[in-house]
């Protein structure tokens, strides 16, 4: 057994019914962890789940009291919790002179809000008199976009930086707190999933590239190792995260951007 098995550790990844958390949600669970599937989205977070040998339960991140019953649920159901992946995002493409107050509401309650309200109820589960109360892991996803002027992304820019913020106070709130538990984030490059796609089809609409081709051939200009993010290489670092070779690895910001964000 090496020490980036999670055998024995429960993991809960927001945002866990496709993408980015789908993908993290089925890397934790082959490094041995037992994986809750958080979601909006039930028949899809469901089927992962069982794909996994997971738990679903329902959590709007943007709700406190459903975060409450989430975890409670998860805990209850899962055996503990160890590891907590603040993933569920949200991107909304526009320019600033074209901004949508609601639209960028939603970014802000989705990507800042939704993770803020992660670490409290990961702290409240996790520290000593918490319902686990091992101590633990939280992994939050960020973005390149906190680290590059990108056009077109500000707002969601805003919030991915936020949660740089949110990573460092939390990791030093809970080590003087006595907390025990490690906070870390994530900073993905561009992937070609949904998201991913919709950005660069985004972009392209709005007049900033002559195609989607072209916005994607931008990025990867930008990007020394020379293509997009994978999945994998997202949710490896993940896993790395979590793990005990992580373990004196603590308000740290991990690019995984092909060295786009340098």
């Amino acid at each position: 057994m090496t020490n980036q098995d999670l055998i024995g550790r429960v993991a809960l990844v927001t945002g866990g019914a496709q993408g980015l958390g789908e993908g993290m949600a089925r890397a934790l669970a082959a490094a041995g962890a037992t994986v809750v599937v958080a979601d909006l989205q039930d028949e899809a977070g469901q089927a992962v789940a069982a794909s996994i040998g997971g738990v679903f339960v329902h959590v709007d991140v943007t709700d406190d009291a459903s975060w409450e019953a989430g975890i409670a649920t998860a805990v209850e159901q899962a055996g503990g919790l160890d590891i907590v992946v603040n993933n569920a995002g949200v991107e909304i493409t526009s320019l600033l002179v074209d901004l949508d107050p609601a639209q960028a509401r939603t970014m802000l309650d989705v990507n800042v809000l939704g993770t803020a309200l992660g670490l409290k109820h990961a702290f409240r589960a996790m520290r000593p008199e918490g319902v686990a109360g091992k101590g633990g892991v939280v992994v939050n996803i960020a973005s390149v976009a906190a680290t590059i002027a990108f056009p077109a992304i500000a707002v969601y820019s805003a919030t991915k930086s936020a949660v740089d913020r949110l990573t460092r106070v939390a990791a030093m709130e809970s080590g003087a707190l006595g907390y025990g538990v490690r906070v870390n984030t994530v900073y993905p490059g561009l992937v070609p999933n949904q998201m991913g796609a919709n950005l660069a089809a985004d972009v392209a609409r709005i007049g900033l590239f002559g195609s989607t081709d072209e916005a994607v051939g931008a990025v990867v200009a930008q990007t020394p190792s020379g293509r997009l993010a994978s999945t994998e290489d997202i949710a490896a670092a993940v896993v790395f995260l979590a793990s005990d070779q992580a373990s004196f690895v603590n308000g740290a910001g991990l690019p995984v951007d092909g060295g786009m964000g340098m």
